[in-house]
């Protein structure tokens, strides 16, 4: 991004990069898609230890902050926020008909729970089972959920919503919530080699 970075999306950027992550987290700044809107930051998180270089095996996930002051009629307004989360899970909870509901009322949870001021959220949650065979028999079955959503932050002040998506992700990985009244589904993780 060049020296004319409207102050709106200034000031965005400057509260996405203040946002405080949970000590699990490993956050880094990375490149944005440039084609999805004029102006964008990414993240990227791993649930720690994780290998370096490399997808953590715990859980990870990517935060888009998307600013296009023309305000794209399907956004409702200038920002949107696009996510993703991924964690593995064990096959009997993969298998839990409610798997996909509560990690998207986990995401809701986690937006409210700091407060974060939004509009028009979408997304899907996805259960992925999988049973290796062949020269992949030994890694057994296992089970992953996938969450992608976007929604409208309706303040310019991006902190909290950066803080929600990196709960989830943690959350989603097995780990306790930092907000009460929230059940974990469960902490245990069957390792596949």
């Amino acid at each position: 991004m060049g020296t004319d970075v409207p102050p709106e999306f200034q000031k965005a950027l400057d509260s996405v990069r203040r946002a405080k992550a949970r000590p699990e987290l490993a956050v880094t700044e990375i490149p944005a898609p440039g084609n999805l809107a004029p102006y964008s930051v990414a993240l990227s998180a791993d649930v720690t230890p994780s290998r370096h270089g490399a997808d953590s095996e715990l859980g990870t996930g990517r935060f888009i902050l998307l600013y296009d002051p023309s305000e794209p009629e399907a956004w409702g307004g200038a920002f949107r926020i696009v996510c993703f989360v991924q964690a593995p899970l064990e096959t009997d909870i993969g298998l839990d008909p409610f798997l996909a509901e509560v990690a998207w009322s986990w995401l809701v949870d986690a937006l409210n729970a700091r407060s974060a001021k939004y509009g028009a959220a979408s997304g899907t949650a996805t259960k992925i089972i999988s049973t290796g065979f062949g020269e992949l028999a030994a890694q057994g079955d296992g089970a992953q959920i996938e969450l992608r959503a976007s929604w409208t932050p309706l303040e310019s002040d991006i902190s909290s919503h950066v803080e929600g998506w990196g709960e989830l992700l943690c959350m989603l990985a097995g780990l306790p919530p930092t907000t009460e009244g929230v059940t974990l589904l469960s902490s245990r993780r069957t390792a596949r080699d």
